[in-house]
């Protein structure tokens, strides 16, 4: 199958990977032109573990290609998916403007095209967007003569980190049609995706689009629901990782999702949270539970620094503060939202210096923080004379440091632990003061 994919972001540069990999010819838009020339060379804008081989293959097989020209690759191709940003506007919405300008120019560059059967011409909404985005999609292909092209919906459940398997092993495949020809050139495109019995869920595009945001929501909820169990067990000397084995165990609970820690970020959970509050906003539906969802995370992002503060007090001049991990999760070098970043104001804020290592955010780190920050190549430099540690990414590698070492460089060994990756006991034995998220205060 021919395809155009419209946005070389994460999810559309991910998306056109892994239908090139699975034999479709693919050309990938954007128009930015730096960008494509990186793409071009063989080089990624972004950092996802496997991507990088994927695109070299493909584009060498020549089934994966990189344009400016976003005419002549929608005329080509029978699939074009809308991959654009739809980042957070002023108001807490979606901010659509990038959807409603790709949408004219598709329908300009095939309105002069004779139409064909349905389902022989498709734009394929993969933004993540509100209730309503491809019902106006189709109305804007209609209004700019072309009434013959279909739209439909395909909600991406991507993460990062982990975005290559999701895409070629997905739990499901949504798509949002109006037409059962349209679901069928759909499911011909995951065929190839779905053999090992994984369903392919045709609805209506509201319900697509839903589907999208209820999933963000529900695992956003767990995680403010299970940080607000960890706050409260700091308070009451209970350990929130027995009360979390206690839980999990629950078949109608489980594990996931589960984990403590300072908050999430990235460029879903809290966009697509304020987008559902938008949503509930313009119909007049109250949403408390998800205003809540968005209140403990945020307020989640301080706890870290109010574990610093109670314990060298408020003025932190003259104190020295080692962060491990910049990206809001492991194996990303993405850096929005981050809870490291609220941290990292925080302590500037409060006149301590700050020295910080990840192993794939540190230029996208710097490029915000310039030289407010000492950034060190390896995890141990940034120890050297620092007055505590503080964990804010579980990197793998930070799990089983060399303790001994550690302690040898901390001026003083504090660790605030904000992910749990240490065992008490272990601390203990090399005499380290160790702060944790929902633990208790210990020594």
């Amino acid at each position: 199958m021919k395809i155009a994919v419209v946005g070389t972001g994460y999810v559309g540069l991910v998306t056109g990977t892994c239908l090139a990999e699975s034999g479709n010819d693919v050309i990938c838009v954007d128009n930015n032109e730096k960008k494509v020339q990186t793409l071009n060379e063989g080089r990624l804008p972004i950092y996802e573990p496997g991507l990088l081989e994927l695109v070299q293959r493909n584009r060498k097989e020549a089934r994966l290609s990189f344009t400016t020209d976003l005419q002549s690759a929608v005329r080509q191709s029978r699939l074009t998916f809308i991959a654009v940003g739809t980042p957070q506007s002023d108001d807490g919405d979606a901010d659509l403007s990038a959807v409603w300008a790709v949408a004219k120019a598709i329908a300009l560059a095939l309105k002069d095209v004779p139409p064909g059967p349905p389902g022989s011409r498709v734009v394929v909404v993969k933004s993540t967007v509100p209730v309503g985005t491809n019902a106006r999609v189709a109305q804007i292909l209609a209004e700019n003569g072309c009434p013959h092209v279909d739209a439909a919906s395909n909600p991406e459940f991507l993460k990062e980190g982990a975005a290559i398997d999701d895409f070629m092993k997905p739990d499901r495949v949504v798509v949002g049609v109006r037409k059962p020809e349209v679901a069928e050139a759909l499911r011909e495109l995951y065929t190839p995706f779905l053999r090992t019995e994984r369903p392919f869920l045709a609805m209506t595009p509201e319900s697509s689009e839903m589907t999208k945001y209820v999933a963000n929501a529900m695992l956003a909820t767990k995680i403010s629901f299970i940080n607000e169990m960890a706050n409260l067990c700091d308070k009451l000397s209970a350990d929130i990782n027995d009360v979390r084995r206690g839980i999990g165990h629950d078949q109608r609970i489980g594990f996931q999702f589960l984990f403590p820690g300072p908050g999430y970020g990235g460029s879903c959970f809290p966009k697509d949270i304020r987008a559902i509050l938008g949503m509930g906003r313009k119909v007049g539906q109250p949403l408390g539970m998800m205003q809540a969802v968005d209140d403990v995370n945020e307020a989640q992002k301080q706890v870290l620094f109010q574990k610093v503060r109670a314990h060298f007090g408020d003025d932190l001049k003259g104190k020295t503060v080692a962060v491990w991990g910049l990206a809001f999760k492991p194996r990303t070098d993405d850096v929005r939202e981050a809870p490291a970043l609220v941290l990292i104001d925080s302590l500037l804020a409060h006149g301590a210096a700050v020295r910080v290592h990840d192993p794939e955010a540190m230029e996208n780190v710097r490029a915000t923080y310039g030289d407010k920050l000492i950034y060190c190549d390896q995890p141990y430099g940034t120890l050297e004379g620092a007055d505590a540690l503080a964990i804010v990414t579980e990197w793998q590698h930070f799990r089983t440091p060399d303790f001994e070492v550690m302690r040898r460089l901390l001026r003083t060994p504090v660790i605030f632990d904000g992910r749990n990756i240490y065992d008490q006991k272990v601390m203990d034995q090399f005499g380290f003061t160790y702060y944790a998220i929902g633990r208790g205060k210990r020594k």
